[in-house]
């Protein structure tokens, strides 16, 4: 039996709907494929050990940093980064309640909040405050990221009825 010295491997990935060929190392984190082979650079690197959220996607409909997931758990799992969620009410929530400042932490607070909104129609406010806690905003933005996430949960319960 033959085997390969190359630390390399050849997988694909389900990202934002396409399925993406690339060469991985063990070692890789999801945070670095996105952004360097892939090219998809909305999730930022921050603290890199999963405390600022800032690299935050979506794994199979839940919300990850995808600084502490290798990549090599990837390939069978669906992932959505903030360029997929370009349009969705989400993403106008922010824009129209003006959560964003310096705007470094604004695609994993778009992430988590998209996974919130998907995952729990009829989050209430502790669910809200408890989930944004995984999220951190230097420049303290956090009430009009609630207001936001609040928004979307409305107009969807209102399209319900």
């Amino acid at each position: 039996m033959k085997t390969s010295s190359s630390p390399f491997r050849e997988v694909s990935l389900h990202v934002n709907g396409e399925i993406k060929p690339v060469l991985i190392k063990p070692s890789d984190t999801l945070l670095y494929i996105l952004r360097v082979k892939l090219g998809l650079t909305g999730s930022k690197p921050g603290c890199l050990n999963g405390d600022c959220g800032a690299c935050t996607v979506n794994v199979d409909g839940m919300a990850m940093k995808s600084c502490l997931m290798f990549a090599i758990e990837a390939p069978g799992k669906r992932i959505i980064t903030i360029e997929g969620l370009k349009g969705t009410p989400i993403q106008h929530a922010f824009i129209k309640e003006f959560a964003f400042q310096c705007g470094y932490c604004t695609s994993g607070f778009i992430m988590n909040c998209y996974s919130l909104v998907e995952n729990y129609p009829d989050a209430n406010d502790e669910l809200i405050t408890e989930m944004l806690e995984s999220n951190i905003c230097r420049c303290t933005g956090y009430q009009e990221i609630e207001n936001a996430v609040k928004s979307v949960l409305s107009s969807n319960k209102n399209l319900e009825k």
